[in-house]
């Protein structure tokens, strides 16, 4: 009888992606045990739940990425100015909070990866506050030992423009104004969840930003600068249009800025370096990926996008004019997908600006100067910013109000 060795091949790709599950499974079970350990203390000290909950902290706020910061600043500086104890957790190592001086607002990187959504995943507080969707959808599952998970908005558009199920198992979310209710409760309706806690607050970044434009001067350009800012993912502008897009600006004969969407770095990277290795820098061209937008989005004079958010930064803050192009989104990955009418974020985008059609690539210029002369759009981002921006310049009291008064709440009913 003949025996043959028994062999098999596992692809790169595969082999780290077994990798990184084996050690998000081993990190885990690390923070389970530590777990189990703390109650086995508390039963062996006689201790009851109560003390064992004191163990808890009141408030995490996790952020998946520095560029979030912007966000969670304003609140945690008002958290500071109430003196109230809270924790900011970052899967950035760069994250700009970790620099910041704070008394009362702990703050710590917890890793990257699954390192991180290890410990998002043995949580011990009342409150979660964070702004990434997908909660209990893949790696991030919600911790027995976290009583209220709360949603923060990072753009001004409605939910429907998240990756489906973004916000299902959240218990609330904080609202930049009432443009995203109606996506939420048709959603808990279609899939039958029970209705989450909505509560207009306002936008903590946008309040921020209009502090900035108020107190600063306006960015100097002697040129004609337009701003490209597309989203991520196969309906983008990059993805749809890419090198013809980029070289029909360049002939404009204006300076171009370049800011990829952040998750592009990473999702798109090849096409990224595609791109930049055909089109590199030089006095007319610029690739932006600054963590802070306010230098680009103030020195620009138009921007030209396709369904990304960083539109409402752009006509709220600085009341300028965009293009958005014609890219069909594919909506089968995104909430939207659920529902039969089209979103706010996409239906808004006629009275903000001018839809770019592929025609109007080789006029590409004429065009650009038709929108910069035109005050036509003026009246839509006015309307626009009134329905999506609520209490301007109160969110970050208003969001510490709301977490104060959930946290009074939620002990009452522990007791």
């Amino acid at each position: 009888m003949n025996y043959y060795p028994f062999t098999a091949y596992i692809d790169p790709g595969t082999g780290s992606m077994l990798l990184t599950v084996i050690l998000g499974l081993v990190t885990t079970m690390i923070f389970v045990v530590r777990g189990l350990l703390i109650k086995f203390k508390y039963k062996l000290s006689g201790s009851g739940a109560g003390d064992y909950n004191k163990d808890k902290v009141d408030f995490v706020f996790f952020s998946d990425h520095k560029r979030y910061w912007n966000v969670f600043k304003p609140v945690c500086d008002e958290m500071e100015r109430r003196h109230i104890s809270c924790s900011y957790w970052t899967m950035s190592a760069d994250d700009p909070a970790l620099s910041e001086s704070y008394e009362y607002v702990s703050r710590e990187f917890i890793g990257e990866g699954s390192k991180g959504f290890a410990r998002l995943n043995t949580m011990r507080a009342a409150i979660c506050m964070a702004t990434t969707p997908g909660l209990d959808v893949l790696q991030w599952k919600r911790s027995r030992e976290v009583d209220w998970y709360v949603h923060i908005y990072h753009s001004a558009g409605d939910n429907l423009g998240y990756r489906m199920f973004g916000l299902d198992y959240y218990d609330a979310v904080l609202e930049t104004g009432d443009v995203q209710t109606k996506g939420i409760r048709l959603l808990e309706k279609l899939r039958g969840l029970p209705a989450k806690e909505l509560t207009i607050t306002g936008c903590t970044y946008l309040d921020t930003m209009k502090d900035r434009l108020e107190h600063m001067a306006p960015v100097p350009h002697e040129r004609t600068t337009v701003l490209l800012a597309p989203s991520w993912g196969a309906s983008s502008i990059l993805n749809r249009y890419g090198a013809e897009f980029i070289r029909k600006l360049i002939e404009t004969g204006y300076k171009i800025i370049i800011r990829p969407h952040p998750q592009s770095k990473t999702a798109e990277k090849d096409l990224l370096d595609k791109l930049m290795t055909e089109f590199p820098e030089n006095d007319n061209l610029e690739w932006n990926y600054e963590n802070d937008n306010y230098r680009v989005l103030s020195e620009s004079d138009l921007m030209i996008s396709d369904y990304s958010g960083v539109i409402f930064d752009y006509t709220f803050i600085f009341d300028k004019p965009i293009m958005y192009a014609d890219v069909s989104m594919d909506r089968a990955p995104y909430d939207s997908a659920w529902v039969d009418y089209t979103p706010w974020t996409l239906d808004v985008l006629s009275r903000l600006g001018k839809k770019l059609e592929p025609s109007d690539f080789d006029r590409m210029k004429d065009v650009i100067d038709e929108v910069l002369g035109s005050d036509v759009y003026r009246e839509g981002r006015v309307a626009a910013r009134a329905e999506a921006w609520a209490y301007r310049g109160e969110a970050a009291v208003r969001t510490c109000d709301y977490l104060a008064a959930k946290l009074k709440q939620l002990k009452g009913d522990s007791e």
